[in-house]
């Protein structure tokens, strides 16, 4: 059962979930996102992924739950520009969505997964996401691939 508008840090752990999504895509198949969105307690995101099946979208998201039972813990750290952007692929975008002016960048790092700038709330450990569930796929193009998920109590 998706999580009521009303839970406290809903949208927090939604926001994780998708940051574990894109970490575990990342990892397990090199691939960049190209599109998102999030709601209170759901969101998707797209990757380039050229052999999708909705098969692999649930080993997807069930990788994301083991991911949320391991318990790792988030660290934000404010950098200098320059400092972030020695970090390697610090931005999962297939597009770099940072502004030029931006001097400091805020970083989210789900330890031992997925490192990235991010301007948004995050829970202090996976664990607290609770589960996510697979609820759509969505093929957008040849290589575009749309992966959607709600957290659940």
């Amino acid at each position: 059962m998706a999580r009521s508008i009303g839970s406290a840090g809903t949208s927090s752990c939604a926001h994780t979930a998708l940051h574990l999504l894109c970490g575990v895509v990342f990892r397990d198949y090199g691939a960049h996102v190209t599109g998102g969105n999030m709601d209170t307690a759901e969101g998707r995101l797209d990757f380039e992924l050229r052999d999708f099946t909705p098969e692999l979208a649930q080993q997807i998201v069930d990788a994301v739950n083991a991911e949320i039972a391991a318990a790792r813990p988030i660290e934000i750290k404010i950098l200098p520009r320059e400092e972030a952007f020695q970090i390697p692929d610090l931005i999962r975008t297939k597009i770099n969505l940072l502004p030029e002016g931006i001097t400091n960048v805020r970083t989210v790092n789900i330890v031992g997964l997925d490192l990235q700038a991010d301007g948004g709330t995050h829970v202090a450990n996976t664990r607290e996401v609770g589960r996510v569930a697979l609820l759509k796929t969505r093929s957008k193009g040849a290589n575009n691939k749309r992966i959607v998920i709600a957290v659940e109590d």
